[in-house]
Order: C-alpha cells, then sequence, then structure tokens
C-alpha cells in the first residue's frame, strides 16, 4: 500500500509542478529516444527550434543498433543471401522538419502536440508526436513517423529500413 501511495504523490507531483512545453520563438528544444520499427531498434535525436507562436524547425536522425540479419532470395535472385547485415548507410536517416506546435491552441501549456512533415535521405514525410515537460528543463515525448513518398526502389535488401512507420518515445529536454 505505501508503494502505491507514493506512486500516487510522484505522479501527481509532477502533474502538478509542469511547465510549459513550448514557449514560441526562440524556444530550444533537444530529444533522445528509442527508435522502433519493423525489422530492427535504435536511437533517435532530435532539435527543434521555435520560430514564432505556432512554428517550429528542426532536424532528426535515426540510427538502427539492432537489426534483423537477412537469409534468403530476395527479388528473383537465384543466388541465396546467407546472413546478410546491413551497412551504415542503411541503418542511419538524417531529415529536416518543421512542426506545427499546438500546445497554446489545445489550451494546455504542459503538452505540446506537433504534427509536421520532414524531408529525408530516405523520404518525404510526416510526424506526428507530443511532448510533456515536468520541470522546465525536463520532459519525454513520444513520436509516430510516416513516409508519405520513398525515394528507394527496393532493389535492395534493407530498402525498406528507415523507409517505414517508426514509433520513438524518450526524454526531451529544454534549452532555452
Amino acid at each position: 500500500m505505501k508503494k502505491v501511495i507514493t506512486l500516487l504523490f510522484l505522479v501527481s507531483f509532477g502533474f502538478t509542478q509542469a511547465q510549459e512545453a513550448f514557449k514560441g520563438k526562440g524556444d530550444i528544444k533537444v530529444s533522445v529516444g528509442a527508435n522502433i520499427q519493423n525489422g530492427g531498434s535504435g536511437i533517435q535525436g532530435s532539435v527543434d527550434f521555435g520560430l514564432g507562436e505556432n512554428f517550429s524547425f528542426g532536424f532528426v536522425a535515426n540510427y538502427l543498433l539492432g537489426v534483423d540479419n537477412f537469409n534468403g532470395f530476395y527479388h528473383n535472385n537465384p543466388t541465396p543471401y546467407t546472413d546478410l547485415k546491413p551497412d551504415f548507410s542503411d541503418r542511419f536517416d538524417a531529415k529536416a522538419r518543421i512542426n506545427a506546435n499546438l500546445s497554446s491552441v489545445i489550451g494546455v501549456k504542459q503538452l505540446d502536440i506537433y504534427p509536421g512533415l520532414s524531408l529525408g535521405l530516405r523520404n518525404f514525410g510526416g510526424h506526428v508526436g507530443g511532448r510533456y515537460f515536468f520541470t522546465d528543463g525536463f520532459g519525454v515525448f513520444t513520436e509516430i513517423g510516416f513516409p508519405i513518398a520513398k525515394y528507394g526502389n527496393n532493389k535492395d535488401v534493407f530498402d525498406h529500413l528507415n523507409n517505414q512507420a517508426t514509433f520513438s518515445l524518450g526524454a526531451s529536454f529544454n534549452l532555452q
């Protein structure tokens, strides 16, 4: 029972002491977390710069640490692949992005919901995310990314990596 009361106290304290998630022009947010997708998982890092009350731009990079090796035939190739591992270029992706930060629109300053578009090395895509700040400098984030137009021609065994729907979650920091 003591554990339940302590947990409830910490959660309620975190919500009552929450800080503004997006302040607008001049705001700088850095996020680091886990990236989860079909066939691999890794890390994601992003930075967003506030340009206006509800608008920001930024950059995001992903690197897949754990990737399933490929065994079998691919695209009617008569030679089977055996334990094929992806290269660095298959594991890495970087994107420039723009966001519409909606915390002031929805009326909850501690929660920043941000839909946006991204242009990267592998695709043109979209994302929807959210940040919640417990203190002025620390919060959590979650994000779902998805491709709209893919650049690859699917001739490489690992073209699908970083070119599909992704889920990310982790910590967010306020640098301003």
